[in-house]
């Protein structure tokens, strides 16, 4: 019998298995050498060349004179633009770009390009913005906003309390509290042999606005508005080897931080006090790099898993120290800070049978901290400060060890769990060492047609070295106090997810999550914290063009603390409950007008509140916290020809918060100069017409 290789045969031969490959009758030992290469070809598998996509404009208008609703609506301006694209080219013999573009011009738009040939290599450019809106009402009686030197009018007359300064309130200027930042990289990768492959990547960030600080002089201070000026380079390159069941990458990434701004001048608004000073300075970002070498590599052999990483790099800063308005001698001119990281990862996991598979891990990290400890005269404000003090090296050391077992008992029957140990070490802590140690199992039930659910818990202690208070950050902290971080702790978690769909159209979800914090050894600091969750989520198809979602969250953070005005035993309580609520529905209309209308609405409410309570002898309540912000989106988008569509959106905000922090007249405290109340109540609109054109 004749017997000639195609397309077909190759692939009854590919699904026949290692036993047919024993006898002899392997795809390796077929006889090929008649077979014309050549004529074998896919008619079915043409790769169609050309440009095609969609490319969209937009324009829209804001009607909110509050800054912050930029942050939902992506710009700060009465009408703006935005420019959209999804464009794909493919040529001939593998050559391909494309272009995504959303939102661009809006404040969170982005640009990504790509061009290349396919399996060789690709040239990306990419581009995006970012930014953040805090208000636009903070008041100051400063001059010289957004530069180094902030200074008060010729003619200000110092008092000793805010609310006695005669020319405050006529000189009060509105400023922007905000933060942009502007994204643009460059990137290349390519594939050489088989054998190998190498990236290189270049991006350079932009930050720029303002920011509260504040500067003080004794037991006065004023609010200022702080420069920020940043820019950070970074590159990232690597190199790639890989076999068939291997890889090795060298990896290297460099991070460049600048400030334009080192200090930051300011006058003083009050009467001079302590050491007759009226104007400081304040010492900025100091300027620092970052660089780490990696080595990782993978191997696979289809029943084992083994993957590893080592790690080395280092973070420095050498500028120059900021000296002005400090009456002491430095010991020298820059700190030349050095921080030394070293970092390993190694990880197996081996499929035992079919049903059972093991996995263990191990990290570790080490940051060691070499900068020179030299000797500082402090400022003299109280009895603590004024004398000797050291700059502290900092080091730590972390491991992590993990073991799980994932063991299928049946069909739709699933068990799993591990064991993790934590360990930390650090120096001049109250604490030095710290162990966690955790254990966890989940089950896992999908036998049922309609039905996915489990069910997750575990328990966890942690332990450590005898806690004592240090010299080098606690000299003045009460012995009994327990920082949380580092205080015994035991902690219980049970979480469990159902899923559920009865019928094709529709699914619910709900989940729950409970964990319990016991801080039994503590006497002063936090004794106890709950944290409770929920969830649920509902998707149904109403009909072919009809869809309506829900969805709904709750948490609820309850902490306990204990609290001594003597530096002695427990004097006090405190009970700290945080609650967040998070509602939302959307519904969607399809295929109206005869096929070219589809409107669709989504709304979501959300409620953050909390409140503290002290409790010596009487119970006082420190206010109530909350932010509460309605949305509401509405659109209709129009299919006004075969290529052509026309989208109009209805955007909404309702925000309203109450902050006692940012609730205070700008002399409402009598040694405090502030930035006037700043919380926030507005109703914002948008409306947006924009066009998409299919290419």
């Amino acid at each position: 019998m004749k017997f000639k290789l195609n397309l077909i045969t190759l692939a009854l031969l590919a699904n026949t298995g290692f036993a047919i490959a024993a006898d002899g009758y392997g795809l390796a030992n077929a006889n090929t050498e008649k077979v014309k290469m050549s004529a074998w070809s896919c008619k079915g598998c043409v790769v169609e060349t050309g440009t095609s996509g969609t490319v969209g404009v937009g324009v829209g208008y804001n009607s909110e004179e509050d800054i912050r609703s930029a942050n939902a609506f992506g710009t700060s301006n009465e009408v703006a633009g935005k420019f959209d694209a999804d464009v794909t080219f493919r040529g001939e013999k593998g050559y391909q770009a494309s272009v995504e573009a959303y939102q661009l011009g809006m404040d969170g738009g982005r640009l990504d390009v790509n061009a290349g040939k396919q399996g060789q290599y690709n040239v990306n450019v990419n581009y995006r913005q970012i930014a953040t809106y805090n208000s636009n009402s903070a008041l100051t009686p400063y001059s010289g906003v957004g530069s180094d030197n902030l200074t008060l009018p010729d003619n200000w007359v110092t008092a000793g309390s805010s609310n006695q300064m005669p020319l405050l309130m006529d000189n009060l200027n509105a400023l922007e509290l905000s933060l942009k930042r502007e994204r643009t990289g460059l990137g290349f990768d390519y594939q050489g042999e088989s054998l190998w492959s190498t990236h290189v990547s270049y991006m350079r960030e932009e930050k720029t606005g303002l920011k509260k600080t504040s500067g003080g002089f004794f037991n006065q201070s004023m609010m200022l508005a702080e420069p920020v000026d940043y820019t950070t380079d970074s590159i990232e390159a690597g190199i790639k080897l890989k076999g068939d069941r291997w890889f090795t990458a060298l990896n290297y990434n460099g991070s460049i931080f600048k400030n334009e701004y080192n200090q930051l001048n300011f006058d003083s608004a009050f009467n001079p006090t302590f050491g007759a000073q009226t104007s400081g300075t304040l010492a900025l970002d100091p300027d620092n790099q970052s660089h780490t070498v990696s080595l990782m590599g993978q191997y696979n052999d289809n029943t084992n898993v083994l993957t590893g990483r080592v790690l080395a790099g280092q973070m420095s800063q050498d500028q120059a120290l900021v000296t002005s308005g400090y009456g002491y001698q430095v010991p020298t001119e820059a700190v030349d800070a050095k921080v030394d990281l070293t970092g390993l990862n190694l990880k197996v996991v081996s499929k035992v049978t079919n049903s059972l598979r093991l996995s263990g891990s191990y990290d570790y990290s080490d940051r060691d901290n070499n900068t020179q400890i030299e000797e500082w005269t402090q400022v003299s404000i109280n009895n603590v400060n004024g004398k000797v003090a050291y700059n502290t090296p900092y080091d730590n050391t972390s491991q992590r060890f993990k073991v799980a077992a994932d063991y299928r008992i049946t069909h739709g029957l699933k068990l799993d769990g591990g064991y993790d140990f934590k360990r930390d070490d650090r120096n001049y802590q109250d604490r030095e060492t710290t162990d966690e140690n955790t254990v966890w199992a989940r089950l896992r039930v999908n036998s049922f047609e309609t039905w996915d659910m489990w069910v997750k818990g575990s328990y966890g202690q942690r332990d450590g070295s005898q806690y004592q208070a240090s010299e080098w950050t606690s000299s003045e902290t009460n012995s009994l106090l327990r920082k949380y971080n580092l205080a015994n702790r035991d902690r219980t978690q049970i979480e469990a997810r159902v899923t559920h769909s009865p019928i094709d159209s529709l699914t619910i979800d709900f989940g729950a999550r409970y964990a319990l914090d016991d801080y039994s050894d503590t006497v002063i600091g936090l004794t106890e914290s709950k944290d409770t969750s929920y969830d649920a989520n509902i998707s149904y198809m109403i009909t072919d063009d009809l869809l309506a979602t829900a969805f709904y969250n709750y948490q609820i953070i309850e902490s306990e603390q204990a609290g001594s005005s003597n530096y002695s035993t427990p004097t006090w309580t405190g009970f700290i409950e945080d609650n967040v609520d998070v509602i939302g529905a959307g519904l969607s209309y399809n295929n109206l007008l005869e096929n070219k209308l589809r409107m669709g609405l989504d709304y979501t409410y959300s409620n953050s509140d909390s409140n503290t309570q002290v409790r010596q002898g009487i119970t006082g309540d420190y206010g109530d916290y909350f932010a509460k912000v309605h949305n509401i989106n509405l659109y209709a988008q129009y299919q006004a020809t075969e290529k052509m569509a026309l989208r109009l959106d209805y955007k909404i905000e309702n925000y309203k918060d109450n902050d006692a922090a940012n609730d205070i007249a700008v002399d409402g405290i009598w040694n405090v100069v502030g930035f006037g109340s700043n919380s926030h109540d507005y109703t914002a609109q948008m409306i947006m017409l924009s066009m998409s054109y299919k290419l």
